[in-house]
């Protein structure tokens, strides 16, 4: 009798002593149960990671080889796509706090992530980073000090993103301009002087460059409501590690929404980037003109990646706010509302002492 193919991506953890289930210990190698405390460490990966060949899958050619059934919920108020594990007690939606109803879960198939970024720091130090930011903000609503009391409100996500690799050369034409000084006299009479005045010579340019185009990497998911800001969107790749489940135990984890084919197009537009900027650096000179890039991209290669970002969403008078912290790094961004009263007694305040400063000063 045929088994059944392990699901990779729905591995159940459980606690050999009690049971219960492990959840993933940030800036560990470890599982730890939070019943009995027991620990059990990750088995390191024997892999690398693997980048998958671009081509066959943008043809629909050989993705099932690396794609497999996961069981989503769709936030109906965002359009978050997310997976959570049976033994995730929270079931709102990490974007937007919305309840999300078990029974509409479905079987979707996901291309498999090669790597994933594991979590370095904990929800506690997530949440003192958030209280701390909220602390220091002024005109805050009450209502958002209160949620940055209440650790439930930042929750763990690991943010699907693709990143491409491509052998890249690019055919070019432009100018190199050499800047050059002249001296001329400007005004008249007593506002008569001398001035330096900066000028560019053009010279015809063209070449070809060529290199290696690493690891571009681009967002996979795209909701009616929180982005991720870019300053958080920055992580360390080289921290990555092959990818095992065990790492998102006790997280959220967001399906892709962006396809493969759209997040390609995105990535050639970076590789245009680079190699415009390839072709400024051969041109040299003091500035450069480029007219045109012939670019083409060979050997291209993708993986499917899973970053780390806690998250806490907030509403306030009907608007919905989201805040971010990167997993790996804790640095956090995000839109803050302010309260309407707080700004108009501070005002208040501010001409009351003006106001009494005028009344003693005319005594």
């Amino acid at each position: 009798m045929q088994q059944p193919k392990q699901q990779k991506s729905e591995l159940k953890k459980s606690c050999v002593n009690c049971g219960a289930e492990l959840r993933y210990a940030p800036g560990t190698t470890n599982l730890k149960c939070d019943y009995c405390g027991h620990t059990q460490e990750i088995a390191p990966s024997e892999s690398t990671f693997e980048e998958l060949e671009l081509k066959p899958y943008l043809e629909k050619l050989g993705s099932q080889s690396h794609s497999e059934e996961i069981t989503m919920l769709q936030c109906k108020s965002c359009g978050a796509e997310q997976h959570i594990e049976e033994n995730y007690k929270s079931l709102h939606c990490v974007y937007c706090g919305s309840p999300l109803i078990i029974e509409d879960a479905k079987k979707e198939s996901w291309i498999l992530p090669g790597a994933v970024l594991p979590f370095q720091i904990n929800q506690g130090k997530a949440h003192q980073i958030f209280k701390k930011w909220v602390k220091g903000l002024w005109f805050a609503p009450n209502d958002l000090k209160k949620a940055a009391i209440d650790p439930q409100f930042t929750k763990g996500l690991y943010a699907p993103y693709w990143t491409f690799d491509a052998q890249l050369y690019a055919e070019y034409s432009g100018q190199r301009g050499e800047y050059y000084y002249v001296t001329k006299t400007v005004g008249s009479g007593k506002n008569k002087r001398t001035v330096r005045e900066r000028r560019t010579r053009w010279y015809p340019a063209s070449g070809n460059v060529s290199g290696f185009v690493d690891d571009t990497l681009i967002k996979a998911s795209k909701q009616r409501s929180g982005v991720i800001p870019s300053k958080v969107a920055h992580w360390n790749l080289k921290d990555l590690q092959p990818f095992d489940s065990s790492f998102l135990a006790g997280f959220v984890t967001e399906k892709y929404t962006i396809p493969l084919q759209d997040g390609h197009l995105g990535a050639t537009k970076e590789a245009r980037n680079i190699a415009d900027n390839w072709a400024r650096r051969d041109i040299g000179g003091d500035t450069q003109r480029v007219h045109s890039i012939n670019m083409k991209l060979s050997d291209e290669t993708f993986k499917h990646i899973l970053l780390p970002v806690y998250v806490s969403a907030y509403k306030f008078k009907g608007k919905r706010y989201n805040f971010f912290i990167n997993g790996q790094t804790g640095v956090l961004s995000g839109k803050r509302p302010y309260s309407f009263w707080k700004i108009f007694f501070f005002v208040l305040g501010i001409l009351l002492i003006i106001a009494a400063i005028v009344y003693i000063s005319n005594l």
